[in-house]
């Protein structure tokens, strides 16, 4: 470990060097001096701070970033790899996103899963994966703050935190309206408006639909296929939210946040026998706009969702005690053809399979309330400092069936899981201004956790089983901060994290329930934070090495469809990340961001099941009985590219008449990341790139702008998931999808 870390730490000290050698930045420097490249404000330690003053790897994500991904409909999974070392995928569709930071992450689909990365939405944590799909929508900013967050933010943040800030209500009056139409069908229109209503009260209200047809033709004759239409690939999913703020003195502040969504639309598209044995590409047999199904009546999903938060501040003077209660409630239904394919199917048919699987969801019942108190320090004194507790509540109720395969409406299992999980903590954080230059920043937090599952088998073979698990854990951290000029900050930061021990249930095809231990995570990480060339760039690069004690995995799939928590002895990853931006001249801006992640599981007896397909298993295989299974000591974490990069380039021309053209291309790149926990020739996937353009005309001062677009502009087809327990099956990115925009603002 002290070889790597002293590898990382020549790494930053040499990026430090070149970025302070004032010859560089005298040769560099443009010509057209009259642009700099604007300060990025962000909350990262919960109060408003320059990026380059938190001593650890932070990157924001603005407004018209998310709002170019999104023209074409994508949602929060577009975000992957637009930041250095995160990761979104999902094999639920669009409503239940997994994380990763850094490799650190669960591949497990099930709702009651627990994630290693939390997302806060306006100061509430959205714990379960069932509530990290809410669309994005009138956001402000989002933040990823990379590496263990426990001081400060929830619980379950080992591998750090995903945060979004929306638009909140103002004094001044202002709106906004945007209307974008493409192909397939694709209509996206969101709004806000902010109304003073009063000196002390303020209103928010936000919308969003955002929709798609159907394009994708189920081919088989299913009886709840059209035979002369499309069948698949929809979704129209509608959202709202109003913030109402209230001051009625100069120290007392409330926000109260009403949200709801209404979503329908397709699941996840599995496709059969699109992969061929020895290789990891696309065959002859994947057609994008063509699927075979005899079960899961077309994956439909449904998804309902609504939530209240409050958060009062009162300034004392010298400290502000702030109060946020939050409420998240939801359902959801859905059904699918796992197999993605046709079991009686003629034989040499390109998408037969070994045996039918389809699985769906009859009901599922969320409510997740939590409680948070936080009392911080006021003033710009050399010690400033917070304290607080925090806690969480979720009761988690989900109805899942087994099919016949082949279209029936009746199911063959029925299961109904419920899972109640409680944490509760205590946390604090200081820092102190030691001199001018070095600010040294350290945080504690207690943090006690249990969950109480019981699962019951109500129709099939009986099986009535209960499980509980609890643990109580201390995590901290310890940071400084060196400022070498106003140009360029130094840091370094040592962390622990910590996430609770996980009940794995799915009894629908096992009979017994799998527990995981609780992780914990040794972090390091350095890194500078620097402005170049008179402020016409800025450059952040961190190097970084964890090390994880019993990581937490999830043996998903092999031959006998098995879905088992499992804890590794020790894992570990290390690696450079990179992102910034720098103002070229002549109207052009250049920002991006590349990330090197390596990441290794350690356990030389680990054992897991691989695939029942004949793919091609790389790891060693060992005989335990009757079965096989695959060694993966020394694999890479599941879902954990080992490279990522993104690039933007931006160009504005103004026009005589107040008017500006614009135009802007986008590219993300994530490159050799495994599926599963054993390696195999066919779900390691080699490059995964697509990129997308936005050109338009724009007058600020009316407040107009129409623009063009193009998603994913060379219409690649990505692997991005894959069912390895029946056929070589895959699903994959969305397609190219382009239009027309307008917007006006008030």
């Amino acid at each position: 470990m002290s070889r790597r870390l002293g590898v990382l730490a020549c790494s930053v000290s040499g990026l430090a060097l070149l970025v302070s050698t004032p010859v560089l930045a005298q040769s560099a420097a443009p010509s057209d001096a009259a642009f700099t490249v604007e300060d990025v404000v962000v909350t990262a330690q919960r109060r408003s701070e320059n990026i380059r003053d938190v001593p650890f790897a932070v990157t924001a994500v603005n407004q018209e970033t998310m709002a170019e991904v999104a023209a074409g409909g994508g949602d929060i999974l577009s975000m992957s790899a637009r930041v250095p070392s995160l990761q979104v995928e999902s094999s639920n569709g669009r409503y239940a996103p997994r994380f990763y930071i850094r490799g650190l992450g669960n591949v497990d689909f099930d709702f009651n899963a627990s994630q290693p990365v939390s997302v806060v939405l306006d100061d509430v944590v959205l714990e379960n994966v069932f509530l990290k799909g809410f669309p994005l929508f009138d956001v402000q900013q989002l933040e990823v703050l990379r590496g263990p967050q426990g001081t400060l933010f929830g619980r379950n943040t080992p591998a750090g935190v995903v945060k979004i800030d929306t638009v909140k209500p103002s004094h001044d009056f202002n709106a906004f309206g945007s209307l974008a139409y493409g192909n397939l069908g694709s209509v996206r229109a969101e709004t806000g408006v902010t109304m003073p209503l009063t000196e002390t009260l303020q209103v928010r209200v936000s919308g969003l639909w955002n929709h798609r047809a159907d394009w994708v033709d189920n081919a088989y004759n299913a009886s709840f296929a059209d035979p002369d239409g499309d069948d698949l690939g929809n979704f129209d999913d509608v959202a709202g939210r109003i913030h109402i703020a209230w001051a009625p003195t100069d120290r007392l502040s409330a926000l109260l946040t009403l949200q709801a969504r209404d979503y329908e639309g397709t699941g996840t598209m599995n496709r059969a026998n699109v992969l061929t044995k020895g290789s990891n590409k696309l065959n002859a047999n994947f057609d994008r706009d063509t699927v075979h199904y005899d079960g899961g009546r077309n994956n439909f999903q449904k998804q309902n969702t609504t939530s209240q938060s409050l958060q009062v501040a009162y300034d004392f003077g010298p400290a502000t005690l702030t109060g946020v209660v939050g409420s998240y409630q939801g359902s959801s239904s859905g059904d699918g053809d796992i197999d993605g394919g046709v079991a009686s199917a003629p034989a040499g048919t390109s998408y037969k399979t070994p045996f039918n699987s389809e699985t769906g969801t009859l009901d599922s019942d969320l409510l997740q309330n939590t409680y948070e108190l936080r009392l911080s320090s006021n003033g710009d004194g050399p010690l400033g400092w917070q304290v607080g507790a925090f806690y969480w509540d979720e009761r988690f109720n989900l109805i899942s069936a087994t099919f016949n395969g082949t279209g029936g409406v009746l199911p063959t299992i029925i299961t109904d899981i419920v899972q109640r999980s409680e944490s509760w903590s205590v946390f604090g954080q200081g820092h102190y201004q030691v001199t001018d230059a070095l600010k040294l920043t350290g945080g504690l937090r207690y943090t006690d956790d249990s969950r109480n599952f019981r699962g019951q088998r109500v129709l099939g073979p009986a099986l009535d089983v209960t499980k509980k698990v609890g643990d109580e854990q201390v995590s901290w951290d310890v940071s400084a901060l060196y400022e070498v000029n106003d140009e360029l900050n130094l840091f370094a930061r040592v962390a622990k994290g910590y996430r609770g021990p996980s009940i794995q249930g799915r009894i629908a095809t096992s009979n017994f329930v799998t527990t995981a231990d609780s992780e914990t995570v040794m972090s390091y990480e350095a890194g500078l934070k620097s402005r170049l060339w008179e402020g016409r760039a800025r450059l952040n690069a961190t190097a970084y090495f964890y090390e994880v004690s019993d990581p937490q995995f999830t043996a998903i799939g092999g031959e006998g469809n098995f879905n088992q928590l499992i804890n590794a002895d020790k894992g570990e990853g290390y690696g450079v990340e990179i992102d910034g931006d720098v103002y070229l001249g002549a109207g052009f801006n250049l920002a991006g961001g590349f990330a090197w992640n390596h990441t290794e599981i350690k356990d030389s007896d680990l054992l897991v099941a691989f695939c029942g397909a004949g793919c091609t298993v790389t790891d060693p295989i060992v005989n335990v009985g009757t079965t096989r299974r695959a060694n993966i000591n020394g694999n890479p974490f599941p879902q954990a590219p080992e490279y990522t990069a993104n690039v933007t380039l931006n160009y504005v021309h103004a026009l005589e008449n107040g008017s500006e053209v614009f135009a802007s291309t986008d590219w993300v790149m994530q490159k050799n990341f495994n599926l599963f926990l054993y390696e195999s020739v066919e779900f390691m996937q080699d490059t995964a790139f697509e990129g997308g353009v936005r050109a338009g005309w724009r007058n600020q001062g009316h407040g107009l702008e129409a623009a063009v677009y193009v998603r994913n502009v060379t219409d690649e087809t990505n692997v991005i998931g894959a069912i390895d327990f029946n056929n070589l099956t895959a699903f994959v990115n969305e397609p190219r999808t382009y239009g027309v925009q307008l917007t006006k603002r008030f």
